[in-house]
């Protein structure tokens, strides 16, 4: 692995102030020219999703060494915006995206267009691209689904083991949890993804889990990879995230 620091947040979630937060910790620790890889989700479920991607818009055109990955939550909202389709077969539950539990209706009160669920989706959607900037729409689209610097691949959800990156599925990337999960053998890089909630990252040795449950009320914790040492950032310092 590269030894040049390189700084990684988690699932977002619509949580504008917590992404205010998490770039501060970053700046004190890295300066403001840090390079950072944001792992996807960055809407649903918080009350400011148009605030995070207004940030993030910005922080590529000022021209700042960001990364920023899509999610599975990221793909629905600009699968509907593209569309109106609010299904996808990856959601066990069946659940559409602007269910309470998925968290599509607070994305759209977040750009003014507010859903009580007395109208259909496909009414609602002329109003939602209206209401939605060309270019949230733009970046929306154009997300990568992962980013690999030497030993570390960043991706959302995570990847099939023992499956080149060249032929891991897009639905993969996005949405897998098991046999991921479930994988204790090295992969070929270290692993760095979010998707499944956890209290606080965690480190297994071969993956670093970033979801912190950001999206759950809890805090969204930065965290700084330097070689094959990984700390947490916190308003104390760096905490080591140890296997």
């Amino acid at each position: 692995m590269s030894g040049a620091p390189i700084y990684v947040i988690g699932d977002i979630h619509g949580h504008a102030d917590k992404l205010d937060h998490a770039l501060d910790l970053i700046a004190r620790d890295g300066g403001a020219e840090a390079e950072i890889v944001f792992l996807g989700d960055l809407v649903d479920r918080g009350p400011d999703s148009c605030g995070v991607i207004d940030r993030l818009v910005q922080g590529q055109a000022e021209g700042r060494d960001w990364h920023v990955l899509r999610g599975n939550h990221d793909d629905l909202f600009a699968r509907y915006l593209r569309n109106g389709a609010v299904h996808d077969d990856n959601v066990a539950s069946g659940l559409g995206w602007l269910h309470s539990r998925i968290g599509g209706r607070p994305t759209l009160a977040s750009y003014g267009v507010e859903y009580a669920g007395g109208g259909s989706a496909a009414e609602l959607l002329p109003v939602a691209r209206a209401a939605v900037p060309s270019a949230h729409r733009a970046f929306l689209d154009e997300l990568p689904l992962y980013h690999q610097r030497g030993a570390l691949l960043f991706v959302h959800a995570g990847i099939r083991p023992e499956v080149p990156l060249a032929e891991q599925s897009r639905d993969d990337l996005l949405w897998i949890r098991d046999p991921f999960l479930n994988h204790v053998a090295p992969h070929s890089w270290l692993v760095v993804h979010g998707h499944t909630a956890l209290d606080a990252p965690r480190h297994y040795s071969n993956r670093l889990n970033m979801d912190g449950g950001a999206g759950y009320g809890r805090a969204l914790v930065p965290a700084v990879i330097e070689g094959r040492d990984v700390w947490a950032l916190t308003v104390a310092g760096r905490m080591a995230l140890k296997p």
